[in-house]
């Protein structure tokens, strides 16, 4: 009997401090600060995912329009603000760093626009293909307007 209460005090002794190591709900993990900005990138991203997937099938051409649209919307939204990340530029170097994201937005908006005008003439190859280039945009930009993400793992 009093091995069993010794290897149970033993055994709850070595997991009581594993039980204070777990992580909460969510991994934990510090995530950026939530910015309205952030909130129409999020859209963007969330439509975006969703038209790559269907973009080549053309009996969802009605859909991925839809999806464009979200796109667009939420792209002239974030045209007219700023990254937070211009506040870790040097002080002489964050109006041109703002102007360069403007010039970067305008662009995928009328990489968009030109994908909606694929979608719509029911020319899904080129429409594909644009939105290749559009994940290439979305790519370059995050990684030239976004802090560095730090890796996982």
């Amino acid at each position: 009997m009093k091995i069993r209460s010794l290897l149970c005090t033993l055994s709850l002794a070595l997991a009581l401090p594993l039980g204070l190591n777990a992580q909460p709900p969510g991994g934990g993990e510090k995530k950026e600060p939530e910015t309205e900005l952030g909130k129409h990138m999020d859209k963007i991203g969330g439509a975006f995912r969703a038209l790559r997937r269907q973009i080549a099938d053309a009996t969802k051409n009605e859909d991925s329009l839809k999806r464009v649209a979200t796109i667009k919307e939420n792209a002239q939204a974030a045209l007219k603000l700023e990254p937070a990340f211009k506040a870790k530029q040097p002080a002489g170097e964050q109006a041109k760093f703002v102007a360069n994201y403007q010039a970067k937005m305008k662009d995928f908006i009328a990489n968009a626009d030109k994908l909606e005008a694929a979608l719509k003439a029911g020319d899904n190859a080129a429409a594909a293909k644009l939105c290749d280039a559009l994940n290439d945009d979305q790519k370059a930009g995050h990684k030239e307007f976004r802090p560095p993400q730090k890796k996982k793992g």
